[in-house]
């Protein structure tokens, strides 16, 4: 001890302050459960415990701060490392989420459930709430002096991809000079959140009254998943096996950020180096999905003769960077930036024709394309449109507990397949925020017509092949 002293002060706050930052956030989050637990109201509304301890740990924040207890003159809790886990978790959250195995039939080792249809569906839906976003933002910005016009394409980043993705672009958009675009980002997915929670649960409850879901007394933690298959390696020999996954999923974060690294030193130009380092989750899920595919031809070739993925524990890692995620982001907003007038009515104005729009839309598609599921696909999509992958997961498991129907495959399919949908919108998003008038407004109509374009693939009648 005494040698590690000689070049280490081990007593110094800077060798703690991680640990006693992350220490603060999870005994938030532990509150939060036992919050959850003890109220009724909570888990009938289905609210995620990280909802909830992300606003005990706003609180807290603020209490800290006010009081000003400090360790050796340092804050124990920063929004800098706040929004350090909000921008990394959303990635390696969505790495994990990529390296999974997807199921197959067994009669024709196809896909399960509707990979191609799930994706337009998530990105036309992303389309549509930044069309809304962006026309709500435009018309206030000629009578809210604080409000920029492309700050409406947070909308979709918001209840579309969760406040990491919010966060991130509302980081790029305030460097661009909308002040409080990061809070205003994380605040729209935040309010996301809580509708996906509260229309979710009423979406539920009233075709459980019309007979056409039985709703599950309570929710159940029993899936389909297996938790080892026969061709993976063992849980524990030479090295554990969620040592594996850890290290897959940290590896392939680390060649997202060397190839991200390379790009932006060859793109000099400020405003696309930024969207390049914001959609770093895009960047991790593509490599995730190139190192499962360079593995699953490994063990067609027998250069790789077992599994070392495993779906069940790439699941845990999800749930928990997730739920690290979830709560860092709520702690993190800036509640002084929300006290300007403008920000909090466009706010409010924005979320609420987006979730309506929102709600309506996802009715529409979903009834056409999801036939003898339909309630199922509603209720995974819109939790994860509005809310977050979990929410999603939440509501679907309150009308199908064990996953029988194919929605929570389409979730996962649809997500992978939205990565390649959804390139219109990260062009769009390098282009909207231009100071020139042209460019805004082709970047506003291509919005547009991408959304007609997948709208009109989604509703166009299949051709039924005719058997000779």
């Amino acid at each position: 001890m005494m040698k590690i002293g000689m070049f280490l002060q081990v007593s110094d706050y800077t060798n703690w302050i991680f640990v006693v930052q992350f220490g603060v956030v999870a005994l938030m989050l532990f509150i939060g459960n036992i919050i959850r637990r003890r109220i009724p109201i909570f888990r009938k509304l289905m609210f995620p415990t990280a909802i909830i301890a992300g606003f005990i740990g706003l609180g807290a924040k603020y209490l800290i701060w006010g009081l000003n207890i400090n360790i050796d003159g340092n804050q124990i809790i920063t929004n800098s490392f706040l929004q350090a886990i909000t921008y990394h978790a959303i990635a390696l959250g969505f790495i994990a989420m990529g390296l999974k195995t997807i199921r197959r039939t067994n009669d024709d080792n196809k896909l399960i459930g509707k990979p191609f249809k799930s994706g337009l569906v998530i990105v036309s839906t992303y389309l549509l709430q930044g069309v809304i976003g962006v026309t709500v933002s435009l018309v206030l910005s000629l009578f809210f002096s604080d409000m920029v016009r492309y700050a409406g394409l947070l909308l979709p980043f918001g209840f579309g991809q969760g406040p990491g993705q919010a966060g991130n672009i509302g980081t790029t958009f305030e460097s661009l000079g909308f002040i409080g675009g990061n809070t205003f980002g994380l605040s729209i997915a935040t309010i996301g959140v809580v509708w996906a929670c509260i229309i979710g649960i009423f979406y539920i409850n009233k075709n459980a009254k019309n007979k056409r879901t039985i709703k599950s007394d309570e929710i159940t933690e029993v899936t389909k998943d297996v938790v080892e298959y026969s061709d993976e390696i063992p849980v524990s020999e030479a090295i554990d096996k969620m040592s594996i996954q850890i290290i897959f999923v940290i590896l392939t974060y680390f060649a997202s950020y060397l190839f991200m690294y390379f790009l932006t030193s060859l793109i000099k130009v400020e405003a696309i180096t930024g969207l390049i380092w914001g959609f770093n989750f895009i960047f991790g899920m593509l490599f995730a999905l190139i190192f499962k595919n360079i593995s699953k031809w490994l063990r067609s070739k027998r250069v790789v003769v077992r599994r070392y993925t495993n779906n069940y524990m790439l699941n845990r890692i999800t749930g928990v960077v997730f739920d690290f995620l979830i709560i860092s982001s709520i702690m993190a907003i800036d509640v002084s930036k929300l006290a300007n007038t403008q920000l909090w009515v466009t706010l409010l104005i924005m979320t609420t024709l987006g979730i309506i729009a929102t709600y309506f839309y996802l009715r529409l598609v979903i009834k056409r394309n999801y036939k003898g599921y339909e309630h199922e696909a509603f209720a995974v999509f819109f939790g994860n449109l509005t809310g977050t992958a979990s929410n999603g997961i939440a509501l679907l498991r309150e009308i199908d507990p064990n996953f029988e129907t194919p929605a929570s495959d389409d979730l996962v399919t649809g997500t992978s397949t939205a990565v390649l949908f959804g390139a219109p919108i990260l062009i769009i998003t390098g282009t909207i925020s231009s100071v020139s008038n042209l460019v805004f407004w082709l970047s506003f109509l291509a919005l547009i017509i991408f959304f007609v374009l997948f709208f009109y693939l989604l509703m166009r009648k299949e051709k039924v092949k005719q058997i000779k």
